[in-house]
């Protein structure tokens, strides 16, 4: 199912919401961006309050390809380890680490700004620390708040999107195992040999910002995934009121399933199980969070498979029935990359993904891979 080559941008336009969080959300983020405008570098950042700091202006796009109208990530905020944990301890604030990724990701141009934002300082007391988590540190204590600093930060990068942290409250991660054992923290949850049963956030009335459930009510497309099961997308679903936007919202709705299980996540789940364990933390809505599941059939190499069977990692099954059962209608397609490291082609989901939001416009399109 590819793009219809005579659909111009005033026919359609799409406003995409992804939600998630890791390299997961910024991969995916990449390929979405190539079908936004470019942002108008002559805008300016002003300090002040949110309502009067300047919006990002898109230029009329001359391309066909440029078909998303407005593009918003919603980012999970709940590491507390590395350089996001020290700053999060030190100065009392949310972790950037997650949305830094995701603004590089954005950007206009990844080879200049953006690699200042990812430098790493290697050697003395901001050993490990970043340079862009120390902007946006410092940009919150300058603005006194969380959300606007991202924003701003993101004018700088010229991004070609909006990012919001899923909540501006500072909150941890507390699971309960399969062995009756409650741990608290992301790192802790993530080093534990264990398998999460429940998820849970503290302090549970941690709300989304007004401007996230806004770009979920508009929203044309709406993403969650891929990326780490419980600690990059379930954590989104446990803010309150998130799930019910979701339920409520007309959007397309697509879960983006990962290639391969992870240790201490998802091990042994299969793709309608990452599905169940979604909607079991949903907060029991009624109405469905997903229309459709964009799962990978293609061929991942032997050599890439045993590299992942030493860590007990597999591809995640496919069981279609299961996954159509929970009222999800799977897409199907090769939707593997293998470079340096195992990732999705975001080229290849990012279009299949435009293809499922412009369905509506376009009957004729197919979900046939």
């Amino acid at each position: 199912m590819s793009l219809p080559k005579s659909l111009e941008p005033k026919e359609k336009e799409l406003r995409v919401v992804a939600i998630g969080g890791g390299t997961g959300l910024s991969t995916l983020l990449r390929g979405l961006k190539r079908y936004v405008a470019s942002p108008d570098r002559r805008k300016g950042v002003r300090l002040g309050r949110p309502s009067e700091f300047e919006s990002i202006s898109a230029p009329p796009c001359p391309s066909p390809r440029c078909m998303i109208r407005e593009l918003s990530a919603v980012v999970t905020v709940t590491d507390d380890g590395g350089s996001s944990g020290r700053l999060r301890e030190d100065f009392k604030m949310l972790p950037p680490g997650d949305i830094r990724n995701c603004m590089v990701a954005l950007s206009e141009d990844e080879h200049l700004l953006s690699k200042l934002f990812q430098y790493r300082f290697e050697h003395g007391d901001l050993e490990g620390h970043s340079f862009g988590n120390l902007f946006v540190a410092a940009l919150s204590h300058i603005t006194g708040d969380f959300a606007q600093a991202v924003q701003m930060s993101s004018q700088i990068l010229a991004a070609r999107g909006k990012i919001f942290p899923s909540t501006n409250t500072n909150v941890t991660l507390e699971a309960d195992m399969d062995d009756g054992t409650l741990v608290r923290g992301e790192t802790n949850i993530t080093a534990s040999k264990r398998s999460i049963v429940e998820l849970r956030l503290e302090p549970e009335t941690a709300d989304p910002m007004p401007e996230t459930l806004e770009a979920i009510a508009n929203a044309d497309l709406i993403t969650l995934g891929p990326g780490s099961l419980y600690t990059s997308l379930i954590t989104n679903l446990l803010v309150r009121g998130i799930p019910e936007a979701l339920a409520a919202s007309r959007a397309t709705k697509v879960y983006v399933c990962n290639l391969m299980t992870q240790a201490n996540e998802s091990l042994g789940l299969t793709a309608s199980q990452h599905i169940e364990k979604i909607l079991q933390h949903a907060g029991g809505v009624s109405a469905p969070i997903f229309d459709y599941a964009l799962v990978n059939t293609g061929h991942i190499s032997a050599e890439r498979l045993e590299q992942y069977a030493r860590e007990g990692q597999q591809p995640i099954e496919v069981d279609l029935e299961r996954i159509r059962a929970l009222g999800v209608e799977p897409i199907m397609g090769n939707f593997v990359h293998e470079g340096d490291v195992l990732r999705h082609d975001y080229d290849l989901v990012a279009e299949r993904l435009l293809a499922l939001g412009l369905e509506q416009a376009t009957p004729a399109l197919t979900h046939q891979a």
